[in-house]
């Protein structure tokens, strides 16, 4: 398999900060996510999490719980589907999933996607694979969920030591299956030629429209204070499944490129995660990460940061060619 090295730019230079500022501010859609919601009881916020995260209204990590990314995503998704913004129960939505939870058995093949990652980039640079450095966490991205959460399902589990032929309980979630998310690239699709991707880097959130259909929302990490996401309109280039990533901190901290630097291999530990979708803004895109716990939380640099489930997804709902506006 050929993987593309990547130059990563992810950072702004004082030029590009300026031009980014000279550009006209687009006209965001109009914001919906101020509404008041109850505190639902675990089950219940856990098949409300399941249903948004199966129609592509991420809803965070899969935790049980009440927090800023599930409560944006379901009134997102009332607002998308012309219902009443409330916080009621809606027992249609929990009715598409009457399982909670389901089980999941530790397979052979799943021990070859877990090794040990070195934690210098020095050594991190002479493999071929950043894989996942546990089962624990594997599981967990495969169902979309923290860490915690799984392990609270499983108590009494020895976690440093799971073998094959072990039964978890997970989330009824449709699955991120990591061996399928194979290489390919983004094409043009005329069935997606009038979508358009906004950038929210105040609420954090990356939302997809067809004309003025809401499509999909998606939580992420819009660069930092200091190397913010440019603002202005965009377009998609290209993506690049399990791509690499050219880390040069010169050009991370300072925007400034540099000849001291490591070529990181693909692998869901790589820093970019699954996917790298680039913009025709020299070295900005959209990506995964290695650590879905901070998305929204912990600052990028001036990309736009998903979890690699839902990075995924947004490959096959949008096109190259489509506009990424970022306010």
């Amino acid at each position: 398999m050929k993987f593309v090295v990547l130059t990563l730019l992810c950072a702004l230079s004082l030029a590009a900060l300026v031009r980014a500022q000279e550009t006209p501010a687009p006209t965001p859609p109009p914001k919906v996510y101020p509404v008041a919601l109850p505190n639902y009881d675990e089950d219940t916020a856990t098949r409300l999490q399941i249903f948004l995260d199966n129609n592509d209204f991420g809803p965070g990590k899969i935790d049980g719980r009440m927090g800023e990314f599930f409560r944006k995503a379901l009134i997102s998704y009332k607002h998308a589907h012309a219902m009443l913004k409330t916080g009621a129960v809606d027992q249609w939505m929990l009715d598409q999933v009457p399982v909670t939870y389901t089980t999941y058995t530790i397979k052979e093949e799943d021990l070859k996607q877990v090794g040990d990652v070195p934690g210098s980039r020095d050594e991190q640079a002479k493999l071929k694979w950043l894989p996942y450095t546990s089962l624990l966490e594997f599981v967990a991205e495969r169902f979309h969920s923290a860490e915690a959460f799984i392990q609270k399902l499983n108590p009494g589990k020895n976690w440093e030591h799971l073998q094959a032929g072990e039964t978890l309980k997970v989330p009824n979630v449709l699955p991120f299956e990591v061996e399928r998310f194979t290489e390919g690239k983004l094409t043009e699709n005329p069935t997606f030629a009038s979508r358009k991707i906004f950038v929210d880097t105040q609420e954090h959130l990356l939302e997809v429209f067809d004309n003025d259909q809401l499509v999909c929302v998606f939580p992420i990490t819009p660069g930092s204070k200091t190397l913010p996401a440019p603002v202005g309109t965009w377009k998609i280039l290209g993506a690049t499944v399990w791509p690499w990533f050219r880390y040069d901190e010169g050009m991370l901290n300072y925007g400034v490129r540099t000849e001291s630097y490591y070529n990181l291999p693909p692998g869901p530990n790589n820093l970019v995660g699954v996917l790298w979708m680039g913009l025709n803004k020299p070295g900005i895109g959209i990506h995964g990460t290695n650590n879905p716990e901070t998305i929204g939380r912990a600052a990028s640099h001036g990309c736009i940061r998903l979890a690699n489930w839902d990075a995924a997804r947004v490959k096959d709902l949008v096109s190259v060619g489509n506009t990424v506006i970022i306010f």
